[in-house]
Formats: structure tokens, sequence, C-alpha cells
């Protein structure tokens, strides 16, 4: 298990991950998308209309998975593998003070030297553009054990 400061880090870190609410029939409805987290917050940026978002209408509840190694070593028959898993409630952002500070922070992410670009960006699609908070009410991060096993030993911390 990581830590909460080890988890915040890959969701700081990591550039997409999949989103998993609950879809038509009962059926589960995963979909990769780019993101960024503040504050406990998830924030991503789709169309208006879709599955996702009939989806997100029909149960706020949702999780976000972000992956970030996934290193087969075949010899070993295993994976050295980082990941988080954050659950909570998910809704689409309608206030425009709200809605337009979520995508500054997706902006930023990922135009971090383009902050006249970006703002003009917003401001060309903002009203075109879906914006969607996950608020995270829990998580949960795993690292394969070979991973802790050589960062302790890297450290000298003990097991």
């Amino acid at each position: 298990m990581l830590s909460h400061e080890e988890n915040i880090e890959i969701l700081n870190n990591g550039t997409s991950g999949v989103l998993a609410v609950s879809g038509d029939g009962g059926y589960p409805y995963a979909v990769p998308l780019s993101y960024a987290y503040s504050d406990s917050k998830i924030y991503f940026h789709c169309a208006q209309s879709g599955h996702k978002m009939d989806a997100i209408a029909q149960n706020q509840k949702a999780s976000f998975c972000v992956i970030s190694q996934d290193n087969v070593i075949p010899q070993d028959f295993t994976t050295h593998f980082r990941s988080v898993i954050a659950f909570g409630k998910i809704r689409i952002l309608e206030n425009e003070v709200e809605k337009r500070t979520a995508l500054e922070i997706l902006a930023a992410k990922y135009s971090p030297d383009h902050e006249q670009g970006r703002l003009k960006e917003i401001d060309k699609f903002f009203s075109k553009v879906c914006v969607v908070e996950l608020a995270i009410e829990h998580m949960t991060g795993k690292a394969a054990i070979e991973l802790v096993r050589k960062e302790h030993d890297s450290t000298g911390t003990p097991d």
C-alpha cells in the first residue's frame, strides 16, 4: 500500500487515467481521460453529451485509476507496478467561476509555459466544453513489493 503522499504524487505527475462510472444496463463504463488533480479533486473536460455524461447523470459514484509505472519483468513472471485509484462523487460544474477555475488548472498542467495561449483557448471554447469534477472521498495506491524493497534498500530504511 502506498501512503497518502505517494498517492498524491502519482495523481500530480500522471497525464492520463481511466474514469469508471456505472453505464447502461448496470455495465461498468471506463474511459481514458486527461485530467488534473488539485485539492482532493480531479478535473476532466469533455463534450457536453454522450455515454459518459448520461452515466454521470444516473449515478454520481465514480472511480479514477492512474498507473504511474508498469514494467513487465518476463524472467520473473511479474510486473513492477505503481498505481492509485480514487473513489468519490462526480458532478458537472455548472457554476462559471468553478468551471473556469477547473479549466485553468487543466490548461496549466498541460501547457505550463503558455499562459496567454491557454487563457485564449479557454475563452474560445468556454461555452462549448463541459467540465467534470470528481471529489475524492478515499483512495488507495499500491506498488509491487519488489519496488518497495528496492526503495527501502536504496534509502537504508528497514522493511
